[in-house]
């Protein structure tokens, strides 16, 4: 898995597009922070970093989906699966350290928005007016949901050849699973049922961990949605044809 977990970090830092999804996922943030009108924290009159974990969500949508269509995708399309398959690790390790390889270059993403959240912490009346424990609630709610949307995305690209489609089913699956049960719910369809069907979302366990708490059924959720992604990966891979 760590032979695996180098060559998809050396692979990502080789080309442009860690450099692009980091920048972009800062500056569009950045935008939303400190210049978009509505959604900048001067107009808002508060110190919190709600607009970050607000937007996040949405961003992460298309740029981890971007990060992962060519995890299988690209090795399919040019053939290099073949010779990855035929070295001495097995499909788990193989699945496993592409999925890492994605979540690190998430982390690195993150890490620089810790500015933003000092920025926010000075500019507070007092200075550290701000409610800490939500903040980072909010930050392992974001980790945990980024690695949700990695495996979402490794398992679009292990289904098709093509990057592009993988791009698009992995946008529709992690949409789906951040917003659509959620705005079913609110529907108030099913009364008592409602609840639930929101509890099957991801937005619901990522709210619940941004308000500073961090619930055992919310990390189990989290855990149990990476694993059946994963899985469902091992499984369309170890049933390959090509």
């Amino acid at each position: 898995m760590y032979v695996i977990l180098k060559k998809e970090i050396r692979s990502f830092l080789s080309s442009l597009i860690a450099y692009v999804v980091i920048a972009v996922f800062l500056v569009a943030i950045g935008l939303f922070m400190w210049v978009l009108p509505e959604y900048n924290i001067f107009d808002m009159g508060y110190a919190n970093m709600d607009t970050l974990f607000g937007m996040a969500p949405w961003v992460f949508v298309f740029l981890i989906s971007a990060i992962t269509m060519r995890s299988f995708s690209e090795e399919k399309k040019s053939g290099t699966i073949e010779i990855l398959t035929t070295k001495p690790i097995t499909d788990t390790q193989i699945i496993l350290g592409k999925f890492f390889a994605g979540v690190i270059l998430v982390l690195f993403s993150l890490l620089p928005t810790l500015l933003y959240f000092y920025t926010v912490y000075q500019l507070g009346t007092p200075v550290g007016n701000i409610d800490i424990g939500a903040t980072w609630g909010s930050y392992i709610g974001l980790f945990f949901l980024a690695s949700c949307f990695v495996a979402i995305g490794i398992f679009a690209s292990v289904i098709t050849d093509n990057q592009i489609v993988s791009f698009i089913v992995s946008m529709f699956l992690c949409y789906s699973f951040y917003a659509l049960f959620d705005m079913f719910a609110n529907f108030n369809l099913l009364g008592t049922f409602d609840s639930v069907v929101a509890s099957l979302g991801i937005k619901a366990h990522y709210d619940s961990m941004s308000r500073g708490v961090v619930d055992s059924r919310d990390l189990l959720y989290f855990l149990s949605l990476i694993v059946s992604f994963l899985w469902a990966t091992k499984t369309i891979f170890g049933s390959r044809k090509w």
